[in-house]
């Protein structure tokens, strides 16, 4: 509570602005007194935003655009209680969490706690899920569990990515180049081209190009480069007015270098120290880093009558992935991870959408039918002269899904929505770990002259199924049109599977056959949306409880096979042991002060409680903390516009912060001089403290909407911030060196940007 009353006067400031939409829609091509409606389709049909039973923020492509904003990780800023990263030693992983609610690894087997959905096709794994804000019309984050409404139950949250539409009436083509700090240069192309008056087809491509934040000193390659070829394609048909067909593809090819950190200790022996600029590495593994993924998808939507429509989703993705981990940082060959993963998935979706009278809401269909695969070599020097331990395996996952979400107005002021979902998850897993003498497996390359010694781990078909139900209650109560209270209850289930890196041979009990069951959510939220009179307010205040049980807890750690002291291989183990409690505030806003000014911001505060963690009967949850989670989260940002030399000039500005935070479940505050023989000397923290960012953009545009310039400066204050890390010195050593290293954001970058626009 401290803590608490410490932030109060940064709250307090912050308040004043926070916001509903944060900037995400304040209009910069003309003075404006009155804030438009917002339509969203968090309820599968477009709604005022004002007027959904669910906490979400609604962010515009043209918003993100203006505040120069580089790809869906921006939009944490925008979010309360939201954290959305690229994960460690990757520039494409995402790792998402909402109201405490994620999953940090992204090894295949284990589950997205947040569900991303672009175009409403639900993206089964986080590899490439860093998307570039390229040919977006919106992105919308709801907060929550979502299993009544979306096709995957999504237990923490969504965030939907939804791509603009093409123009059956006229031709449009767009386009924009991006120069900036470090080399970057971007280019991005647009357009739609209608070939009759009832069949449209269109497309864009954007090609991301950086150098990097720093270099890898052992093999002179750029360090946090960018190198991102994206595109999208789509066709539609609308033969009636009651009939829409189309056909959408997209692939994003990343061949930006691997991403291995910056080392926060000294080598072991001391003879290499530690690098003077964070985003420098000495890792010697090398270089090579490719993320491939791809899809189609098909909705078809057609409506019945004035009150009924039918919606068929129909998406196959796949994914593939190569990429070098140098978890030590260091030249030698030691904890080198060459790893490859792949993954693909096929999902139908069918709805009834409805909407007559007294009732509206949407009912559905869901099938997925997704395989996970990948391989690793865990590659130690210092073990009998080298040691590496291979791992491998494969999780098909299936689920069938029928959820329905329906709304009851009893009078103009009064409604009530009931859900429910039931889900059956089938998940068939192979699991496999060998030991070999040598630097490198001969299953991951079979060119390694290394000696297979034995296998660890040989699991096929193991095979686990869940049933779930998971219901939703929501009363909404409107007394005027500019006012709306609801209160909600709904339940979020996130699937069980097998741990993907289970030890047979350490397992004489074999639970680890029956892998790990599902986690459930219980969220209770209360909220209130309102506006002022003369429309120039608006605001959004959201109350919430989330009782997380049967929490899946990941736990990985070093250990000595042959008891002499030095740890030559690592187990991992996966159990639902955890109960945890959140409960927390969000306050959003956005006040058009005048015709040329406007104030926005976002505040969200969380108390996140570990209730227990169960180990052989034990309590031990004093040793875990939550994951991804600040406990205050906040931004203040101004838009200010006028008519300028023929045009309208913008110029937009936000500090967001982040309280401190923990990056695992187990906490990474340093260690002191004693506490590892191997850095006698202790080392620091790892955890991220509180960092502020200071963001300010300034856009041209001509009164034709033909022409914009722009100049964007983001992280103005050079602030120095981690995201991610590696920690395999306490409480135990892995590898000669063992793994200690940090990753950061970006350091202060300027970008100047040139758009044209035809219609």
């Amino acid at each position: 509570m401290s803590k608490f009353k410490n932030n109060l006067s940064l709250s307090a400031v912050l308040c004043l602005g926070a916001a509903t939409v944060p900037m995400g829609f304040a209009h910069t091509a003309s003075a404006q007194t009155v804030i438009d409606e917002i339509v969203v389709t968090a309820q599968r049909r477009e709604q005022n935003i004002q007027d959904v039973p669910i906490a979400v923020t609604a962010i515009s492509g043209d918003m993100l655009e203006k505040t120069g904003a580089i790809d869906i990780t921006s939009i944490q800023r925008m979010t309360p209680n939201t954290t959305i990263e690229v994960a460690r030693g990757s520039s494409s992983t995402l790792i998402a969490f909402i109201r405490g609610v994620g999953q940090q690894d992204p090894l295949w087997g284990f589950e997205p706690g947040v569900g991303i959905y672009v175009d409403d096709v639900y993206l089964a794994r986080p590899q490439g899920a860093v998307m570039d804000i390229f040919d977006v019309e919106r992105v919308e984050v709801l907060r929550g569990p979502q299993g009544t409404l979306y096709g995957r139950n999504t237990i923490g949250g969504a965030v939907k990515y939804i791509t603009k539409n093409l123009n059956m009436e006229s031709s449009e083509l767009s386009a924009r180049i991006n120069v900036g700090s470090y080399g970057q240069f971007d280019q991005i192309i647009r357009g739609s081209l209608p070939l009759s008056e009832t069949f449209a087809i269109g497309g864009a491509i954007a090609n991301y190009k950086r150098n990097g934040f720093g270099e890898n000193l052992n093999t002179g390659a750029e360090h946090y480069d960018k190198d991102i070829l994206a595109m999208r394609f789509s066709a539609e048909w609308a033969p009636t007015d009651r009939f829409n067909l189309r056909l959408a593809a997209d692939k994003t090819q990343d061949d930006s270098n691997a991403k291995h950190g910056h080392r926060l200790l000294p080598s072991a022996d001391g003879s290499i120290p530690v690098t003077k600029n964070v985003y420098d590495t000495r890792a010697g593994i090398g270089d090579e880093n490719s993320v491939e993924t791809q899809g189609v998808s098909l909705t078809a939507e057609y409506k019945l009558n004035e009150n009924i429509t039918l919606k068929s989703i129909t998406a196959f993705r796949e994914g593939d992935t190569t990429t070098l981990i140098d978890f030590d940082a260091l030249p030698n060959p030691d904890f080198d991870v060459p790893a490859r993963y792949d993954d693909e998935q096929f999902s139908q979706e069918l709805q009834v959408l409805f909407s007559a009278d007294k009732f509206s809401g949407v009912a559905g269909l869901y099938y997925l039918d997704g395989t996970a695969a990948g391989e690793f070599d865990v590659i130690l020097e210092a073990v009998f002269g080298g040691l590496t331990v291979y791992q491998s395996g494969t999780q098909q996952k299936k689920n069938l899904s029928a959820f329905a979400d329906i709304t009851y107005d009893f009078s103009d002021k009064f409604s009530l929505s009931v859900g429910a979902r039931y889900a059956e998850d089938k998940t068939v897993a192979d699991v496999t770990r060998e030991l070999w003498l040598g630097l490198g497996s001969g299953s991951f390359d079979a060119s390694n002259t290394s000696v297979f010694f034995t296998t660890q781990t040989g699991y096929e078909g193991l095979e686990r199924k869940d049933n779930s139900f998971t219901p939703r209650v929501a009363l909404s109560y409107k007394p005027n049109d500019d006012l709306s209270l609801y209160a909600s209850y709904s339940q979020g289930v996130k699937a069980g599977g097998f741990d993907p890196r289970a030890r047979a041979d350490l397992d004489p009990t074999g639970l680890s056959q029956d892998g790990f069951g599902p986690e459930t959510v219980d969220s209770y939220e209360a909220g209130i949306k309102g506006s002022s009179a003369d429309g120039t307010f608006r605001y959004s205040i959201a109350a919430f409880l989330a009782d997380y049980t049967d929490q899946q807890i990941t736990v990985q750690q070093g250990a000595d096979s042959d008891n002499d002291g030095v740890n030559d291989t690592f187990i991992s183990s996966v159990f639902n042991a955890g109960h945890s409690q959140y409960k927390g505030l969000e306050f959003e806003a956005q006040w058009y002060v005048n015709d040329n000014f406007s104030l926005s911001g976002v505040l969200g505060y969380i108390d996140a409680d570990i209730k227990e963690i169960l180990s052989n009967g034990v309590d031990i949850s004093e040793n875990f903390v939550t994951q991804n989670t600040p406990e205050l989260t906040a931004r203040l940002g101004f838009n200010y516009n006028r008519d300028l030399a023929s045009g309208n000039i913008n110029v937009n500005g936000a500090v967001s912060y982040r309280d401190k935070y923990n990056l695992f479940n187990v906490e990474l505050p340093g260690f002191a001089a004693g506490a590892s023989a191997v850095f006698p000397n202790g080392g620091p923290a790892l955890d991220p403290e509180a960092y502020a960012l200071v963001d300010l953009g300034v856009v041209w545009t001509s009164d034709s909407d033909s022409w914009s310039f722009g100049v964007h400066g983001r992280n103005l204050t050079d602030k120095e911030y981690r995201v991610a890390a590696y920690n395999f010195v306490t409480p135990s050593q892995l590898g000669a060196d063992a793994a200690y290293s940090a990753f950061y954001g970006a350091p202060r970058t300027f970008t100047a940007t040139l758009g044209f626009k035809f219609k």
